[in-house]
């Protein structure tokens, strides 16, 4: 079956970089958006930035300029780098991709989830 692996997440001062890493494995025939949501404690999970095939990139307005999502097809992985984090970042990061397996249509799959915590 396929399963994400999330990675890159901890602890960074504000104005410091992270990034962030999501590898899909297993019988994967294609894979079509891929994306990352994030989720603070008490708050509702929240679009940050997706990615088509093609390249086609969306960002949430609190990370534009800061975030840049990118994909290697030939790794089936995707990227997060974040600049310039600022506290309000602090949340658990989960990738996001919809793929097709051996003998199924596209489905919706997600990672485990990864901490980022920005604090001084």
């Amino acid at each position: 079956q396929v399963q994400l692996v999330e990675s890159g997440g901890g602890l960074v001062q504000p104005g410091g970089s992270l990034r962030l890493s999501c590898a899909a494995s297993g019988s994967i025939f294609s894979i079509n958006a891929m994306g990352w949501y994030r989720q603070a404690p008490g708050k509702q999970r929240e679009l940050v930035a997706a990615i088509t095939n093609d390249g086609s990139t969306n960002y949430a307005d609190s990370v534009k300029g800061r975030f840049t999502i990118s994909r290697d097809n030939a790794k089936n992985t995707v990227y997060l780098q974040m600049n310039s984090l600022k506290p309000e970042d602090t949340a658990v990061y989960y990738c996001n991709a919809e793929i097709a397996s051996l003998g199924s249509w596209y489905n919706d799959y997600w990672g485990q989830g990864t901490q980022v915590t920005v604090s001084s």
